[in-house]
């Protein structure tokens, strides 16, 4: 750990975190505390511009079919009653 040097040259503030920085400066920075969590930003998403396709036609494929036959249904004659 290091010294003390001087003492009471900052007035502390509590939920504040106190360092000396590189340049030699002491600095507060707010301390994180668990359990609370940032705000995040809203960010707006922007429309996607859709590209407009021109579709062409589908090629239709050619089928040729064949005649249809008919069914030649025969008349079946009355049948007579005989007569006793």
């Amino acid at each position: 750990m290091g010294k003390i040097l001087v003492k009471s040259v900052i007035t502390r503030k509590p939920g504040y975190l106190y360092y000396v920085d590189g340049k030699g400066n002491v600095c507060e920075a707010k301390m994180a505390r668990g359990g609370k969590k940032k705000k995040k930003k809203a960010v707006k998403k922007k429309p996607v511009k859709k590209k407009v396709v021109k579709k062409k036609p589908a090629k239709k494929k050619v089928v040729k079919k064949k005649p249809v036959k008919k069914k030649v249904v025969k008349k079946k004659k009355p049948v007579k009653k005989k007569k006793k």
